[in-house]
C-alpha cells in the first residue's frame, strides 16, 4: 500500500489526485491532506479519505475543521501553521508526496519531501523557479524520486531515456519543446488584452485551473515559468529549451533527439493523466480520463507565440539565461502582479510592465542557500508592490 500525502488538497490539482487516488483503493491510501485555509472543503476531504492527519496554514481555519471533526465523531489528528506542512511532508507514514501547494508558500515543504527521501510528485513549478539547485541537492541528498506534475514536463519525463534523474541532462537530447495553448487571448489584439477583466484572463479554453495560474496562462508567464523549470529539471540551457503554441492541447509537450527523431506525448487535456502516471511509475494505471481520439481530433497546428502580445516570455528567458535568483525575483514579482490585477488594482496590460520595473532593479546575487532565496523572495515583493502603486496611480491619474 502506497501511502499519500497530498499537499494542496483543497485545490484542483488536489482535487484531481484524490480522484486517482479513489479509482485505486487498493494500491494508494491517503496519509495526510494539507491546504492553506479551506476549513470547508478540507473537512469534506477529511470524512471521505480519512486520513490519520491534515493541516491548515490558518489556525482559525483549523480550529474549525477539528470542531467539525470531532462533531462528525472522525479521530483525524489536525495540525496548523507552515511548519505544519513541513512535518507532514516529511512524516515517516508516507511514502509519496503531492506537492501541489501554488506560489512561494510551498517551497518550504516541497524541500522538506526531498530532504527525507519521498517520491516527490512536484506540480507547484515555484520551487523549482524559486530554488532548483537547492531542491535537486536536497532530493539528491535524501535519494528521493522527483518526478514533474505539469503537464509539459512529465510529457518531457515520459519521452525520455530509461535511467534519467532529475537535473541530469538527459542522454541525446538536442532540444525539448514545451507547448502552449495560448490561453484564452490568443487572438485578442494588444489593445483589448490590455483591457481584459479578470473574470475573461480566467476563462481557460481548455483547462480547469486556479486564478493565479489561469492568469499565468493568458499572460504566457506560465510557459516562461517553464522554460525556467524546464531548464532546471532537465540540466538544459535556455537556447535548447523552446515554445511552441499549440491550441488544441493535444501534444503536451516535445523531446528532439540528435539523431532528429522528435517524441511527443499526447492526450486529452486532463491532469489526472500525468497524476496517474507519476504515481504509478514505472508502472500504468488507469487515470479515469477520456481516451485521445485523433480522427475526432481532426487537426493539430502549431506556431510561435506573438513576443510583442506577450512580452512575459521575453522577461522569463531573460531571468533563465541570468541564473542565480533571477527565477526568484520573477516569481515574486509575477506573484504580486497577478494579485493586484484579480484585485482590480492594476491592469491586465500591466502585470508585464510590473515585473519589467522589478527585473530592472534585479542586482544579481548567487543562490546558495535557503535564506538567500527567502531573502531575495522579499525584497522582490517589496519593489513589486511599489511598481503597481506607480502604474495604478498612473492609471487614476489618467482616467482623472
Amino acid at each position: 500500500m502506497n501511502r499519500v500525502t497530498v499537499l494542496g488538497a483543497t485545490g484542483s490539482i488536489g482535487a484531481n489526485t484524490l480522484d486517482v487516488l479513489a479509482r485505486h483503493p487498493g494500491q494508494f491510501s491517503v496519509a495526510a491532506l494539507a491546504a492553506r485555509r479551506d476549513a470547508t472543503r478540507m473537512l469534506e476531504l477529511c470524512l471521505r479519505f480519512r486520513p490519520p492527519r491534515a493541516a491548515l496554514v490558518d489556525e482559525d481555519a483549523a480550529l474549525a475543521l477539528e470542531r467539525g471533526l470531532r462533531a462528525a465523531g472522525a479521530r483525524t489528528e489536525v495540525l496548523t501553521g507552515c511548519d505544519a506542512l513541513d512535518a507532514l511532508a516529511a512524516d515517516a507514514h508516507c511514502d509519496t508526496v503531492m506537492a501541489a501547494i501554488s506560489g512561494a508558500a510551498g517551497l518550504h515543504s516541497t524541500l522538506a519531501a526531498a530532504a527525507a527521501g519521498k517520491r516527490l510528485l512536484v506540480a507547484n513549478k515555484e520551487p523549482v523557479v524559486m530554488a532548483g539547485p537547492l531542491l535537486l541537492a536536497a532530493a539528491r541528498a535524501g535519494e528521493a524520486t522527483l518526478i514533474p506534475i505539469d503537464s509539459e514536463h512529465n510529457a518531457i519525463f515520459q519521452c525520455l531515456p530509461h535511467g534519467w534523474r532529475a537535473g541530469q541532462r538527459p542522454a541525446g537530447v538536442h532540444r525539448l519543446l514545451l507547448t502552449a495553448s495560448g490561453g484564452p487571448f490568443l487572438d485578442w489584439s494588444s489593445a483589448e488584452m490590455a483591457r481584459a477583466t479578470p473574470e475573461q484572463a480566467c476563462a481557460h479554453p481548455r483547462w480547469n485551473m486556479g486564478a493565479k495560474i489561469s492568469v499565468d496562462s493568458a499572460t504566457l508567464m506560465n510557459k516562461g515559468l517553464e522554460l525556467i523549470e524546464a531548464c532546471v529539471l532537465f540540466g538544459m540551457r535556455p537556447a535548447e529549451v523552446d515554445i511552441v503554441v499549440h491550441p488544441q492541447s493535444t501534444v503536451h509537450s516535445l523531446v528532439e533527439y540528435l539523431d532528429g527523431s522528435l517524441l511527443a506525448q499526447l492526450g486529452s487535456p486532463d491532469m489526472r493523466t500525468p497524476i496517474a502516471q507519476a504515481l504509478a511509475w514505472p508502472g500504468r494505471m488507469s487515470a479515469g480520463v477520456e481516451l485521445l481520439d485523433l480522427v475526432r481530433a481532426g487537426r493539430l497546428d502549431f506556431k510561435a507565440p506573438d513576443p510583442l502580445r506577450f512580452p512575459a516570455l521575453r522577461l522569463a528567458r531573460a531571468a533563465a539565461e541570468a541564473g542565480g535568483l533571477a527565477g526568484t525575483w520573477l516569481n515574486a514579482a509575477d506573484e504580486v502582479a497577478v494579485q493586484a490585477f484579480l484585485e482590480r488594482r492594476l491592469n491586465f496590460g500591466d502585470i508585464a510592465a510590473v515585473i519589467a520595473r522589478v527585473m530592472d532593479r534585479f542586482g544579481g546575487g548567487s543562490l546558495d542557500t535557503l535564506e538567500s532565496v527567502m531573502a531575495a523572495d522579499a525584497e522582490a515583493r517589496r519593489a513589486a508592490a511599489a511598481a503597481v502603486r506607480a502604474l495604478a496611480g498612473r492609471a487614476a491619474g489618467g482616467a482623472a
